[in-house]
């Protein structure tokens, strides 16, 4: 199950995921981006209570990554032990910008 909780703030939107991101909840995640991009340039991932991430969920924030270098940036936060060792692991830190708060 993954729980998503907006806070748009101007230009800059938070999104912070609790749960898990797996095969199962990714599509709700790029559902939700699809619709919550226009008139952004930040997106703020705030992982402090994501409990795991699949390739599925990598793949989705690929996307996000992807699409704010055309318009803005994306900055991932707060991120737990077990997802910052899947991100070293797959070489995800060299692609996003990880922000421990």
């Amino acid at each position: 199950m993954l729980s998503i909780h907006k806070t748009l703030d101007g230009t800059s939107l938070t999104l912070a995921l609790e749960g898990r991101l797996d095969t199962s909840t990714a599509p709700q995640l790029e559902d939700e981006l699809k619709v919550s991009l226009s008139n952004v340039v930040t997106l703020i991932f705030d992982m402090k209570d994501l409990d795991y991430i699949s390739s599925a969920g990598l793949r989705v924030l690929l996307y996000a990554q992807k699409t704010m270098n055309r318009i803005g940036k994306m900055e991932i936060i707060n991120v737990s032990e077990e997802v910052m060792e899947i991100f070293e692991v797959t070489g995800f830190l060299d692609i996003f910008t990880v922000k421990q708060q």
